[in-house]
């Protein structure tokens, strides 16, 4: 009898840790049921693509500055741990003499597409830590990340940083619409702040590399950002900006992307697309995962 509740317990275990490991869907399943549903994204007309390349050149600007990122697509497997990309860019009609310089400066920012992100405070409630209130923000970048040859601040003015998002003090994520409590400005700068030193801590965030982008001749420079390991699955813009003096030549963007690669991409897709039918596929492999190691048991025990 001991020997049979053993082998019940042994089996019932695998049966519950095959449910955990292979059956994500099923609460995320569940989850989407209570929340509301995303924002739906703007399909592009057929046999339209999107643009992978933009430029800007200033009015009365001789120079001009593009650019290439080292790898478009980025494969994320289950062995994801980060990784890094190169950023490697010329300056056309250049009149910087050497490398060392210092006649044009370059600010190189790579931003992560945009999303909903929710704060939440916490607050001392009867000896209890709970989250009080809540304020939801749009078109937070989900990885940003920024580098220059000089302190930004030397670079380009307060006027140009802000016109084009350069420095998380700059990022252009506002409340969304329709917040059920009215927010002041000092509340909307201490949960802005709250976001920023989040995702800094987790590594998403960092725009204290000067010093980052360098020469490697009169017109060629060379500059890297470090994408973690947490960073959100999606599409990516590099933002080369070229400055001389404080003031804007050139700017070019370039996209690339990060895509779930091998049998996590048809995992994923097979959870969200079909959810209902994911959940059920996971829990009929459980129980199979159960009957076959209840029937390797019987037959391994005792006679």
């Amino acid at each position: 009898m001991l020997e049979f509740r053993r082998r019940r317990g042994i089996v019932a275990f695998l049966s519950v840790l095959t449910v955990g490991l292979l059956a994500p869907g099923v609460s995320e399943t569940l989850a989407q049921k209570r929340k509301a549903p995303p924002v739906p994204v703007a399909e592009e007309a057929p046999g339209v693509r999107r643009p992978e390349v933009k430029r800007e050149q200033q009015p009365g600007a001789k120079e001009f500055v593009e650019a290439t990122v080292s790898k478009r697509t980025i494969a994320v497997t289950s062995s994801f741990n980060g990784t890094e990309i190169f950023i490697f860019g010329a300056i056309g009609g250049s009149q910087q003499p050497s490398a060392e310089s210092g006649y044009y400066d370059v600010v190189v920012v790579v931003e992560g597409a945009p999303s909903r992100a929710v704060v939440r405070r916490k607050s001392n409630v009867a000896g209890l830590w709970l989250n009080t209130s809540s304020v939801a923000f749009d078109n937070v970048p989900t990885f940003y990340a920024m580098t220059s040859t000089r302190p930004v601040d030397e670079i380009a003015t307060e006027s140009d940083r802000a016109l084009y998002g350069i420095g998380l003090d700059h990022l252009k994520f506002t409340p969304a619409v329709g917040q059920s409590v009215p927010l002041s400005n000092e509340d909307i700068k201490s949960y802005r702040a709250a976001i920023i030193r989040l995702k800094s801590n987790a590594g998403l965030y960092v725009d204290k590399k000067q010093f980052g982008v360098t020469f490697t001749g009169k017109s060629i420079f060379l500059a890297s950002v470090v994408l973690p390991a947490n960073v959100s699955v999606g599409p990516f813009w590099t933002r080369v900006y070229l400055f001389r003096e404080e003031k804007l030549l050139s700017s070019f963007s370039v996209s690339h992307t990060l895509e779930r690669e091998g049998l996590e991409r048809y995992l994923h897709a097979f959870a969200y697309r079909l959810p209902t039918l994911y959940g059920f596929t996971t829990v009929v492999i459980a129980l199979g995962a159960g009957l076959a190691a209840s029937a390797a048991f019987r037959r391994s025990g005792p006679a």
